[in-house]
């Protein structure tokens, strides 16, 4: 009779084990497709990080482009300070030259 019961159980145990797989195997098919469609983000996402490396070369491009122009702008601009400075020095000294010579000056 024991013998009985261990082959009953055995087969119960058995159908229920062959129920989970298929049920496992059924997951593992919906799996597959998520792990698919992972994949093609992942794909997508590698065409979008190719792209932003192309754009940050085309950035860094022109970020060197721009820095050039500011230095030139800078320079540029100290110059004019300087020659202001040196105009004012010139209209200072002439104004001297004209108190000295008695020359009156007219705007």
């Amino acid at each position: 009779m024991d013998n009985d019961f261990n082959k009953e159980l055995i087969e119960y145990l058995d159908e229920k084990f062959n129920k989970s797989d298929l049920q496992f195997e059924k997951i593992d098919k919906q799996f597959d497709g998520v792990n698919r469609q992972f994949e093609a983000i992942e794909e997508r996402f590698d065409k979008i990080d190719q792209k932003f490396v192309e754009q940050k070369k085309e950035f860094n491009s022109l970020q060197v482009g721009v820095d050039a122009y500011a230095h030139k702008a800078d320079a540029f601009f100290q110059e004019l300070v300087m020659l202001g400075h040196q105009y004012n020095r010139h209209e200072k000294w002439i104004q001297m030259l004209a108190e000295k010579l008695n020359v009156k000056l007219e705007y």
